[in-house]
């Protein structure tokens, strides 16, 4: 679905993504891991159109980034991306203006399962309670890749919980999701492939099952030991 061949991105004289070959496929579940300043935010922003490769390329679906490629790809970000006046509800209709794939119906259930309120203020919501409205938003459109940076950051463990649900109940065969976490024991659970970043370059990454048998380490412990 994505492959990325030496693709990179460079800032003034950082590179913050450098030479990355990887490969995306259908139907899978990705923990893009690492921490701060590792290269998860540009990768993701890189395929979702929102800024250019200094060098390499990245394709979609054999095709190149741009407004078809757009129609297809859900991204939620970190950053909050609702006006100050809206309501959840607005934010809904907000959604539904840009997006052909958007379905109000699952985003009302999604926000009723998330104990959210149509009528509440979107800047009247705690920093947990906007974290889950960014993931009722993004997870109700019907995309091909869906692309949720840090979606777990500042929720409570219940509140986890009823997120990684929604997630996993969105996979299938022809859809693609990828989460980039540093909370990794919560992701492991729930992912086929682990794709681990250090400092912009791709360090390791392959199917979660054969990455545990061939280093005899879980995840998590795997994760220790790149970025001790």
């Amino acid at each position: 679905m994505v492959e990325a061949n030496k693709l990179g991105k460079k800032y003034m004289r950082r590179w913050a993504l450098r030479d990355v070959d990887l490969v995306l496929e259908k139907g899978k579940i990705y923990a893009l891991l690492g921490p701060n300043g590792s290269g998860k935010t540009t990768f993701m922003k890189m395929v979702a159109g929102l800024i250019k490769p200094t060098s390499g390329t990245v394709t979609f679906n054999n095709g190149p980034i741009g407004v078809e490629s757009k129609k297809r790809v859900a991204y939620m970000s970190t950053e909050p991306f609702f006006y100050a006046y809206m309501t959840i509800k607005d934010v809904g209709k907000y959604f539904a203006d840009f997006f052909e794939d958007f379905s109000m119906e699952k985003y009302e259930e999604l926000i009723s399962r998330m104990d959210l309120h149509m009528e509440d203020k979107a800047k009247e919501l705690s920093s947990g309670q906007a974290a889950k409205l960014k993931i009722a938003a993004t997870m109700a459109r019907d995309a091909e890749l869906y692309m949720l940076d840090e979606p777990l950051n500042g929720i409570d463990i219940i509140a986890r919980e009823q997120i990684l649900k929604a997630i996993v109940e969105v996979a299938g065969e022809d859809k693609t999701l990828v989460i980039s976490s540093h909370l990794v024991d919560e992701l492991e659970a729930i992912v086929d492939s682990v794709v681990f970043l250090k400092l912009g370059s791709l360090v390791l990454a392959g199917d979660a099952e054969e990455v545990r048998i061939e280093r005899g380490k879980s995840i998590v412990e795997l994760y220790k030991e790149v970025y001790a």
